[in-house]
């Protein structure tokens, strides 16, 4: 088994424990809605962070290597980037999925009113979780993309030993996957589905994201320009990162008048982190960023 395969199958197994810990969560600990607060924020700030300072330069540096870029590379990037946030935000307007305020005290009353007038009548619906998960299916097999692209376009690049490069991709996915396992199965409770049929969807959704990577990185071994395949897809999954930072955590915890500096603070480690792990990342490929290959 090579470095890549055993990257990747390590990855994809933290995510799917980590998806199924977020799906049993209410049986396990009262999410209290100051600590789902605080971990939206610092998962903004690592999906900001991961988006523009690991995703995009790698995605420009597997652009570079391409023969088939007509032009410009960047300008494949941004466009690429581009068609990642729209592809998102029109998931987010198709199925609303992303329901992530799950506390029941210390709340913003202006936001609580805010939250179940658009969300009470979904929630009441025993069918209400379907359009959750189907949003959230899509958006994760393509986080699964994101992962299979930042670990293949690393073992591409000829780096050598256990490979971090993707370190950030994961962590991203790794913290974001149990709020989004969580808005399935409570959606669900709230509907009146029994335990049998949550952990069934539960372990449902916690494949897709591995089975994302493996599509992806199946797929794109069959083809002959895998750089820029690679490159495209680290920029698409560029700006869904943008989108899902941006557009969706932020703006619902923006709505919050309280806690603000430790909910700024939050946002700030998770931009540091990944900041950080810029310098953990083995054999990264930034520098190549100042070397166009031809």
């Amino acid at each position: 088994m090579n470095v890549e395969t055993l990257t990747l199958s390590a990855y994809c197994i933290a995510i799917i424990l980590a998806s199924l810990l977020g799906g049993w969560l209410p049986s396990l600990v009262r999410m209290t809605h100051t600590r789902t607060q605080l971990a939206m924020s610092f998962v903004a700030g690592l999906m900001l962070g991961v988006a523009l300072l690991h995703l995009m330069p790698h995605g420009l540096v597997q652009l570079q290597r391409s023969a088939g870029v007509d032009g410009s590379a960047i300008d494949v990037l941004v466009w690429w980037t581009m068609i990642g946030m729209v592809v998102m935000l029109l998931l987010l307007r198709m199925f609303h999925f992303h329901q992530h305020d799950f506390g029941d005290n210390g709340h913003d009353h202006q936001h609580q009113d805010h939250y179940h007038d658009s969300h009470s009548d979904a929630a009441a619906h025993p069918l209400s979780w379907v359009g959750i998960a189907l949003g959230l299916g899509l958006h994760t097999l393509i986080d699964g993309v994101a992962l299979g692209a930042s670990v293949h376009g690393a073992a591409e690049g000829g780096t050598g030993g256990f490979s971090w490069v993707g370190l950030g991709v994961f962590l991203a996915i790794l913290l974001h996957k149990p709020l989004d396992a969580l808005s399935i199965t409570s959606t669900m409770q709230a509907g009146g589905w029994g335990g049998r049929a949550r952990s069934g969807a539960n372990i449902a959704f916690a494949m897709l994201c591995p089975l994302g990577a493996l599509l992806f990185v199946s797929g794109v071994g069959l083809l002959d320009n895998q750089a820029y395949v690679i490159g495209c897809a680290l920029a698409f999954s560029a700006g869904v990162f943008l989108c899902i930072s941006l557009g969706d955590l932020l703006p619902e915890v923006h709505f919050h008048s309280h806690d603000r500096v430790k909910l700024t603070a939050s946002f700030l480690v998770g931009i540091g982190l990944a900041y950080a792990l810029r310098f953990v990342e083995h054999g990264s490929t930034h520098s190549s960023l100042a070397v166009p290959h031809t």
